[in-house]
């Protein structure tokens, strides 16, 4: 679902959401979303349900709607806001939509990759939306090899979503259902599927069920989304999440479900700690709520003599608020967050750049000015950003800069969809935490241990994915040789399909006849 693109590293020099771009943090691959109510606008419906999913990807943006006849697909890069307007949603016309916002990877951030993805079957088309990463790629990327005839191909997307696509939309003889179960106990990983043929909306989450996926109800109709918040924006009510193993499937005979794995939950802890937005409900939690207790954790583990607790915003808000609570001391607004930066492409000049984390922080010298501060934040990726943070205060006047963090140290990569650091690049994984905090110039350092923060999750340890945290992985990991992220474009598969048949990854094209579908490039 992903990208190894160095565009998010900020080398172009455009603004971009990080707070400091040479410096970015943990990015999850995707939110999903999938409606289907007869009657209603579906279109407008997903645009405001991946718009409530935004901030778990910012790449590019897509919706796929089928009338009963057809299935169009419209995408591009850029936010939500900028990819969709009136003029577009009206155009997308039907009873059945799914939609996604793409943070990449598997797979470079490129229009090609953008999802939701679409290929023609041998009675319609399909398209899919993924949230995850798979472990498998290369392993079904040569299934897809197989049943490809070699005499007449086109180009593939670079990305795991676009080879299950394929492979589910090879059913000559089933239908999409069937194939779906045959298919589903193959792929191994991180997965959060919502696609649709003409007619019906499918969900699955992969026995792990280690990304959300919830389900929930409209007056005439259901939702399949990564999070509640989502539903709660459409009006829809949550029934519950969708199980690990499970797929669903709703059309004009309403819900079924199927079980095509055996459930072996291991929620992805990082969820709680950052991912997921706060007014979420996860695992029957708020995160809001455990964000908080996480900040009481804190407080109690890592007391500090101080005169006011401050958030780095926005992820640091409910654990500081937390801290403040349990420990007494006044919570406090000492940094204000320019919320517009990602969302602009104007390039800015050498000496702009040079102000780093000033285009997104700005300290109020009123408010900070000769305190001792205690700073929470989620967690430390590089370290970069801690340090000019703290610099930063320092310069408005802070006496002493003490941090605080709603994290363990971060010490091993993910391959389940989260794209932090390399290895080599995390601060946690070469030195000790008194030399991180030397590092960053704090007056002390503190990181919630691992067992606290699972306790205040209130979901066992063992139903947790904590690998980032402490390097045991729940899913066998793929060969390091096979080329990680860029699996597909290091080993140059380039798997083809029949052209007058459709393409695999939405390229724009004319189809007729059937209801095969079509989709649709923004000009």
């Amino acid at each position: 679902m992903g990208q190894a693109s160095n565009q998010r590293k900020g080398g172009d020099g455009r603004l971009s959401a990080a707070i400091d771009p040479q410096d970015q943090g943990p990015q999850d691959a995707c939110g999903v979303f999938g409606v289907w109510a007869p009657g209603e606008d579906v279109a407008k419906l997903t645009y405001f349900g991946i718009y409530a999913l935004q901030h778990r990807g910012q790449e590019s943006a897509g919706i796929a709607v089928s009338n009963g006849r057809q299935i169009l697909v419209y995408k591009d890069m850029g936010l939500v806001s900028q990819v969709f307007d009136d003029a577009t949603l009206d155009s997308l016309k039907g009873h059945l939509a799914i939609g996604h916002a793409r943070y990449s990877t598997t797979g470079a951030s490129t229009w090609h990759n953008a999802q939701p993805t679409f290929h023609p079957t041998p009675h319609g088309s399909l398209a899919l939306a993924h949230n995850g990463n798979l472990t498998n790629t290369a392993d079904l990327a040569a299934m897809l090899a197989e049943v490809a005839d070699p005499d007449q191909r086109m180009p593939v997307s670079t990305n795991d979503t676009s080879v299950v696509t394929a492979l589910l939309a090879d059913h000559p003889d089933t239908t999409v259902e069937q194939r779906a179960l045959e298919l589903l106990p193959q792929v191994k990983g991180a997965f959060s599927f919502v696609w649709m043929d003409e007619h019906t909306l499918y969900a699955a989450r992969d026995p792990q069920g280690i990304r959300p996926l919830v389900l929930g109800r409209l007056e005439r109709g259901w939702v399949v989304a990564s999070e509640t918040a989502a539903l709660d924006i459409v009006g829809a009510s949550f029934i519950r999440e969708i199980e690990p193993g499970e797929m669903v499937a709703i059309d004009e005979s309403g819900l079924r479900t199927n079980r095509f794995a055996d459930p072996a939950p291991k929620h992805c802890l990082f969820e709680f700690v950052y991912l997921a937005r706060p007014d979420t409900l996860m695992n029957d939690q708020r995160v809001h709520s455990v964000r908080v207790e996480i900040g009481r954790r804190l407080a109690r583990e890592f007391p500090a003599e101080a005169d006011l607790v401050i958030p780095v915003p926005e992820s640091g808000t409910p654990s500081a608020i937390g801290y403040a609570e349990e420990s007494g001391i006044p919570y406090g607004v000492g940094l204000v967050k320019n919320s517009y930066v990602g969302r602009t492409f104007i390039q800015p000049s050498q000496t702009i750049r040079q102000l780093g984390i000033r285009l997104k922080l700005n300290p109020l010298r009123d408010v900070i000015e000769g305190k001792r501060l205690v700073v929470v934040d989620d967690s430390i990726v590089r370290g970069n950003t801690q340090r000019a943070l703290i610099r930063m205060l320092r310069e408005a006047g802070a006496r002493e800069v003490h941090v605080r963090i709603s994290s363990p140290p971060v010490k091993w990569p993910c391959f389940y969809g989260i794209d932090f650091a390399t290895p080599a690049e995390l601060i946690a994984n070469g030195l000790t935490t008194d030399e991180i905090r030397r590092s960053i110039d704090a007056d002390s350092l503190g990181y919630i241990d691992l067992d606290d923060l699972v306790d205040a999750t209130t979901v066992p340890k063992q139903n947790l994915c904590r690998a980032c945290f402490d390097g045991e992985y729940p899913i066998p990991l793929p060969d390091p040789t096979l080329g990680g992220k860029s699996v597909l474009e290091q080993a140059q598969l380039s798997l083809e399909f029949n052209d007058t048949a459709g393409d695999v990854d939405g390229l724009a094209t004319s189809l007729t006849g059937g209801g095969a579908g079509d989709a649709l490039e923004r000009p």
